[in-house]
């Protein structure tokens, strides 16, 4: 983790942050559910303490982002892939936030 932020400090030194950073946040069952999906090998092998560790990494590096604006998106009960109103729904969100909607 301290070199994951080594890295970001580097790389945010020469990259600009982006107007609207979008985490799509999703829970351990919905992330295999999206693995199992999906069907590629090499993501087979990720296991279920691995993936935790790494949404609680997510969510602690979230939380500390302060770059810039931060929108997240709870994908647990949206489909986005297979369902285009859930899509439109992510875009909703994201045109509110740029647009200062809501």
């Amino acid at each position: 983790y301290n070199n994951y932020l080594r890295v970001f400090n580097l790389m945010t030194s020469f990259v600009e942050a982006p107007d609207l950073l979008i985490y799509l946040k999703a829970s351990i069952p919905t992330l295999v559910a999206q693995i199992q999906k999906r069907g590629r090998d090499y993501e087979n092998s990720i296991s279920i303490d691995y993936l935790s560790r790494l949404n609680d990494k997510y969510d602690k590096w979230i939380s500390n982002y302060k770059e810039g604006k931060v929108l997240v998106i709870d994908v647990d009960n949206l489909d986005f892939v297979e369902n285009k109103e859930d899509l439109g729904t992510i875009f909703n969100k994201i045109e509110a936030e740029i647009n200062g909607l809501f």
